[in-house]
């Protein structure tokens, strides 16, 4: 009989993860650095009021662990509390984006998914999720309408608590329960925009601490 050794699983399983590429080169967008994989995934189109950040290469995180990667992260010092407002356009004719928050390093941090699909259609997507070294997980209800029904440009607002742990979030001035949240296992942290799997744009980004 063929004897086999379940200690060699774990080391077979680290074996096929693929690591996080490195965050090595740098863009500038709306007035801030922002650390990036790779910057021709990126374009900035105008200057001032008119500055446009479009994302244009997807990159989708294919092996375990699962969570996005593709992702712009602010150059500042961790964010405890805030309120963030941009306008974010989905590709069409489905798509969706994420904004970051919460970032203590590589593997750790929340996200907020905006999505065409509603998360009772599909369950990873439209909702608060976090990310603590391994898959991200779901941390808000799956009640709520899709964020992006439509590939025009949409308004998002949210705030920040981390004494609360809390995330709330508006589209074009809607709130449901899929899009809050409460984590208190991460703290203050950056921010970041970017997609799961998809490429967008981002416009009128402006962030206020405190």
């Amino acid at each position: 009989m063929e004897r086999r050794s379940f200690l060699t699983l774990p080391v077979a399983a680290a074996a096929l993860a693929a690591p996080t590429p490195p965050l090595a080169a740098k863009i500038r967008a709306f007035g801030m650095d922002w650390q990036v994989m790779a910057a021709e995934d990126w374009k900035v189109e105008g200057s001032g009021a008119s500055e446009v950040l479009h994302l244009v290469t997807a990159k989708p995180q294919q092996r375990d662990p699962r969570r996005p990667t593709q992702f712009a992260l602010a150059e500042t010092e961790p964010i405890g509390k805030f309120t963030l407002e941009v306008e974010v356009k989905r590709i069409t004719p489905k798509g969706s984006l994420i904004i970051v928050y919460a970032w203590e390093r590589d593997g750790y941090f929340n996200y907020l998914h905006l999505s065409d699909d509603t998360a009772a259609k599909v369950e990873v997507h439209n909702g608060i999720f976090h990310c603590y070294g391994g898959d991200r997980v779901r941390i808000s209800p799956k009640a709520g309408p899709a964020t992006l029904p439509t590939d025009g440009w949409h308004k998002v607002k949210m705030t920040y608590d981390a004494s609360k742990g809390l995330l709330e979030s508006w589209v074009d001035g809607v709130t449901s329960p899929s899009i809050k949240g409460i984590d208190l296992s991460l703290g203050a942290g950056r921010i970041g925009l970017g997609s799961f799997f998809n490429t967008g744009s981002f416009r009128n980004f402006r962030l206020h601490r405190g």
